[in-house]
């Protein structure tokens, strides 16, 4: 069984390993897998090194957390570092009425927000029992963000609302030792900055805002959680694709087809990646962990071939002469620590 190296996850006693599972494929997302397959992608995840598992009740509205628990369930449960999210919970409802939006298949049920004390405690319940698990050890707060919310008013009354209520719902939970750590996980770094500075949290799941592609969270965010100890795990390291694919057409970038500017960049990033003889997707993978206050890069995947192509691209040795290369070229930020 391989091992993969691990950080410490800010002020907390949990490590979790540099390379984690992102869990939101195993609810269907935006195509269908067998349960046998989700069985055997976390199975082969584990047994390639990988300790960290991340899931939540939006992933195919409850299907990501039960093929997920369905798995870990069987190992040893201090083998591994799980974590969930809280924010909405599952309504049942006439399947013919359900709506999955970019996940296939789904069970029928709609998810709805709900931040407040019960709800994040009701939410909390409800994940346990759909993983089949006594406890998680991370718990997220999900989706309090303008890409989910909106508009910018109603982000701002749901933060209100979990700060005013949800939260000491995770502090309580956390005090008990039921979780070990709590957070948030946001597609906005200026949202995790907002929680970090109004909330004692350990760690954020930022998806897709640091990346070979966007370093704004350097100006103030990272350096907030470097002072803090505040732990940053890093979903959609690939921009949702194009950092995996490279400028082809059609490439996706943040969910949506890549704009021309973005096609271009990348299209540079991949001249000098040719230079060096390295993937794109094994620059965009390694290229957070450089950062201090990164703990993890998390990619999803939805079979065996995913995760070792994940693995592989992970073990990629990258020279420092190629960071220094996208630097001179504009592409990566003067400031930005790179991988040794």
């Amino acid at each position: 069984m391989m091992s993969l190296p691990e950080r410490r996850l800010g002020k907390t006693t949990l490590s979790v390993t540099e390379l984690g599972f992102g869990g939101a494929p195993l609810g269907n997302l935006y195509t269908s897998m067998s349960n046998a397959a989700a069985h055997q992608t976390v199975e082969a995840a584990y047994d390639r090194g990988i300790r960290y598992f991340d899931t939540a009740p939006l992933y195919g509205y409850g299907l990501s957390e039960r093929r997920m628990g369905l798995t870990l369930g069987a190992l040893p449960r201090d083998s591994f570092v799980l974590s969930t999210k809280v924010g909405r919970r599952l309504r049942a409802m006439d399947p013919a009425q359900v709506d999955g939006v970019i996940f296939e298949n789904v069970p029928p049920f709609q998810p709805y927000f709900d931040y407040s004390y019960d709800g994040v405690m009701r939410s909390f319940e409800d994940s346990l029992q759909r993983l089949g698990l006594h406890r998680v050890d991370i718990l997220l707060i999900h989706d309090v963000d303008t890409v989910n919310q909106g508009s910018m008013a109603e982000t701002e009354r749901r933060f209100r609302e979990v700060m005013g209520s949800g939260y000491k719902a995770l502090e309580k939970l956390r005090a008990e030792g039921v979780v070990s750590a709590i957070g948030a996980g946001l597609n906005e770094w200026q949202w995790c900055q907002k929680f970090a500075e109004e909330g004692d949290f350990d760690c954020f799941l930022l998806a897709g805002r640091y990346t070979l592609l966007e370093q704004e969270s350097l100006d103030t965010f990272l350096p907030l959680c470097e002072r803090k100890r505040i732990s940053v795990i890093i979903g959609g390291p690939y921009n949702t694709g194009i950092l995996a694919t490279g400028a082809i057409a059609g490439a996706y970038y943040n969910y949506a087809p890549a704009p021309p500017e973005i096609l271009a960049k990348v299209g540079r990033i991949e001249e000098i990646c040719r230079r060096h003889q390295i993937s794109l997707a094994a620059a965009a993978l390694r290229f957070p962990l450089g950062h201090p206050a990164i703990a993890s890069v998390i990619p999803g995947a939805r079979s065996i071939r995913e995760v070792q192509s994940n693995i592989e691209t992970f073990a990629t040795k990258i020279p420092s002469d190629f960071w220094a290369e996208l630097k001179h070229e504009g592409i990566l930020r003067a400031d930005a620590p790179t991988p040794r």
